[in-house]
C-alpha cells in the first residue's frame, strides 16, 4: 500500500512548519527525510505518525484517510509502528514485556492468544535478543535497548515503520551495526520505512529515496546516488557532504573558472547553478598536485584518517576542502594545484 501527502502545511502559531508536502511513498520502499535541525522533518514524521494534525492537506494510506480536514485517525489505529531516539522503554518492564505491548491493541485483537505469543517470540529472537527476554532496559546495553524499540515496532508487522533518529544516540562503531540490522529488517519483513535523520552518510548508506528538506519544504526527493551527484539547489550542494563552489562564468556549456584560464565542461550541471555562475565540486573529485593545470592553492589544515586525507586550502576562488588518498601527503603551507580529475587537460 502507498502513503500519499497531498498539499500538507503545518503551523503552529505564525509559524510555517511544513509548507506544502506533496509526496507518495511507495510500498516497500526505505525512504530518508534529511535536513539540519528545525527544517521539518520530525513535523513531518509526527503528522505521518497521526501525533499532530495537519492545518491542510490530507494523508492517506492507499484510500484510507489518516488525516484531512474532517477526519483524524488516532496514532493507534494507524497500521504503524514507531522507533524513538530516546528508545522509549519503561523501566519496569522487560524485554518480552515491551515487545507484547502493541499485541493487545485494538489492531490485534483478531489475533488468538497463541498466535500473539508466536509473533512475540519470534521478534524478539529476530532482534537476537532471546538470552535477554526477562530483563530490564536498564539491564541492557545501549545496542540492546535500541533492539528492544525495534522489536516492539515490527511485532505486529505494521505497512510502516516510522524512525525519528534512532542512532543518535549510539556511539559510531555501533551505529554501523544498527544500521545493518535496520537494512536487514527491512528486507525481512517487507515494510516501508520512513527514517528521520540529520546525518547524510546514514541517508546515502540505506535509503532507497532521499527527501531533503529545508524550512519545511522539499529541496530535492532522489535517490542517494541522484542526490550526491546531481544536486539541483545550492543547499542540497552543500548540505550533502559539502560541495565546492567554484565561481566563474557559464556561456555556451562551459564554465570559465574565474581568476585563471582554466575550462570546465558541462556535467548536466542544474540550472540554479549556472544561474549563479557556480560549479559545484565534491571533496573526492578534486586531485592535488605540486604541478599541473589547476587552481592554485595554499594548504591550510590536513587531517588524516587512516583510509584518506581531508585537506582544507584557501586560494583566489575561496575555501575549498579536498579528499584525497594516502600515497601522497601535502604540508599546510605549501603550495599545490586542485585539479578537476574528470576534466584534466580542459582550458589552458
Amino acid at each position: 500500500m502507498s502513503l500519499y501527502l497531498e498539499h500538507v502545511s503545518q503551523q503552529f502559531g505564525q509559524t510555517p512548519a511544513l509548507r506544502d508536502i506533496t509526496l507518495e511513498i511507495k510500498k516497500g520502499e526505505f525512504i530518508a527525510i534529511l535536513g539540519p535541525s528545525g527544517c521539518g522533518k520530525t513535523t513531518l514524521l509526527r503528522a505521518i505518525g497521526g501525533f499532530i494534525k495537519p492545518t491542510e492537506g490530507t494523508i492517506r494510506l492507499d484510500e484510507t484517510i489518516y488525516s484531512d480536514g474532517h477526519t483524524m485517525v488516532p496514532v493507534e489505529a494507524r497500521d504503524l509502528g514507531m522507533v524513538f531516539q530516546s528508545f522509549a522503554l519503561w523501566p519496569h518492564m522487560t524485554v518480552e514485556e515491551h515487545v507484547r505491548f502493541p499485541m493487545e491493541s485494538k489492531r490485534q485483537k483478531h489475533l488468538s492468544a497463541e498466535e500473539k505469543r508466536r509473533a512475540v517470540e519470534q521478534a524478539i529472537a529476530n532482534m537476537g535478543l532471546l538470552p535477554y527476554a526477562k530483563r530490564l532496559p536498564g539491564e541492557l546495553s545501549g545496542g540492546q535497548r535500541q533492539r528492544v524499540a525495534l522489536a516492539r515496532a515490527i511485532v505486529g508487522k505494521p505497512s510502516i515503520l516510522l524512525m525519528d533518529e534512532p542512532l543518535s544516540a549510539l556511539d559510531a562503531e555501533l551505529k554501523i551495526s544498527m544500521r545493518r540490522e535496520i537494512q536487514d529488517i527491512h528486507s525481512q519483513t517487507g515494510a516501508t520505512i520512513i527514517y528521520v535523520t540529520h546525518d547524510q552518510s546514514e541517508a546515502l548508506a540505506m535509503a532507497d529515496r532521499i527527501i531533503v528538506m529545508k524550512n519545511g519544504a522539499i529541496e530535492q526527493i532522489g535517490t542517494p546516488q541522484e542526490i550526491y551527484a546531481s544536486p539541483r539547489t545550492e543547499f542540497v550542494a552543500s548540505f550533502v557532504s559539502k560541495c565546492n563552489m567554484v565561481q566563474g562564468k557559464w556561456r555556451d556549456h562551459q564554465f570559465h573558472v574565474a581568476g585563471s584560464t582554466l575550462v570546465y565542461e558541462d556535467q548536466a550541471i542544474a540550472p540554479v547553478f549556472k544561474e549563479k555562475g557556480i560549479y559545484p565540486v565534491r571533496p573526492e573529485q578534486f586531485r592535488l598536485s605540486r604541478t599541473g593545470q589547476g587552481l592554485a592553492a595554499t594548504v591550510t589544515n590536513r587531517q588524516y584518517n587512516g583510509r584518506e586525507i581531508q585537506y582544507s586550502l584557501r586560494c583566489a576562488n575561496g575555501w575549498f576542502t579536498v579528499y584525497t588518498g594516502c600515497e601522497a601527503m601535502f604540508q599546510p603551507g605549501e603550495e599545490v594545484r586542485m585539479i578537476l580529475k574528470d576534466q584534466e587537460g580542459a582550458g589552458r
